[in-house]
């Protein structure tokens, strides 16, 4: 009888303990998903104005999508900035993730001198961040006349990336060494074995690097804005829709601000579904070394 209570009364906790974690993960949701559900329903609203004391709006219309998109004034022309973020941030996720995971099997597979040097200077330089050289790549770009240019823009996000190699070195240090030496016996050269044995082993760790160099500049203001100066055609959707929000024109295009936010989110968010699997699989097993 009584190992039956203590039973009874370890179920009881268990079942308080899952009802109260429960409780705590439902509210951080909701918490979490208000600015997302707000921001999309303000984009349909049809009432002006930044400040309403409501939130779901009493009329919903698809104006501010169709002003956003046709741009009659042409001082906001956002079809041309989406545009212009989406060619940067291809071509630097391609450029990013073949720099780094190249970088990452090098030093993870090959042994030279210099190697664990290299290793801590390339630690000690990733604890600093990014935007503490702008200063400096802002000057060194104009000496090459280069600023305001998405050219520069692809520069930037791409000639960092090989220092973002640490979570990809430690995937490909899981892959056991006798597959490369099995083939080294067969007679496999070193671009063979990474491109027919490791590579196809290495889709999670792939996928999670081309995620990443893919929403670094489609989400960057810093260097974006720094670069770019006052060329309005070669802003990205972070800059144009920053220059929406100044003090005369923020309460008259609120709305359609809100919109550009919901256009932007969608293809990073249909990415992350699509890839969600093969990114926290690469994320994790990146992190075991």
């Amino acid at each position: 009888m009584a190992v039956q209570t203590k039973k009874k009364n370890y179920h009881n906790r268990q079942k308080m303990t899952r009802t109260l974690i429960y409780a705590i993960l439902i509210i951080m949701a909701v918490v979490w998903m208000f600015p997302i559900f707000w921001i999309v329903l303000t984009s349909f609203r049809n009432e002006g104005g930044a400040f309403v004391p409501y939130i779901i709006p009493k009329e919903f219309t698809l104006s501010n999508y169709i002003n956003l998109l046709t741009d009659a004034s042409g001082n906001y022309p956002f079809v041309r900035w989406f545009l212009n973020t989406l060619f940067v941030a291809v071509i630097s996720c391609l450029l990013s993730t073949f720099i780094t995971i190249a970088m990452a099997y090098a030093l993870s597979r090959l042994r030279f001198k210099l190697r664990k040097p290299f290793l801590k200077v390339a630690l000690v330089l990733n604890m600093f961040p990014g935007f503490m050289s702008m200063i400096a790549v802002y000057y060194i770009l104009k000496a090459l006349n280069l600023t305001q240019s998405l050219f520069a823009l692809i520069l930037v996000y791409s000639a960092g990336a090989a220092l973002g190699f640490y979570i990809a070195k430690g995937f490909f240090d899981t892959i056991p060494m006798a597959l490369d030496e099995s083939a080294m016996i067969d007679g496999a050269n070193k671009w063979q074995i990474f491109t027919k044995i490791t590579l196809p082993l290495s889709k999670p760790i792939i996928v999670y690097t081309a995620l990443m160099a893919f929403m670094a500049p489609w989400m960057d203001f810093i260097f974006a804005r720094i670069i770019m100066g006052d060329k309005i055609q070669n802003y990205t959707v972070a800059i144009g829709l920053y220059t929406m929000m100044t003090r005369t024109t923020a309460n008259a295009l609120f709305m359609t601000f809100t919109a550009g936010c919901v256009l932007i989110a969608i293809p990073i968010t249909l990415l992350f579904i699509y890839m969600q699997k093969y990114y926290v699989e690469g994320i994790t097993s990146g992190s075991v070394k």
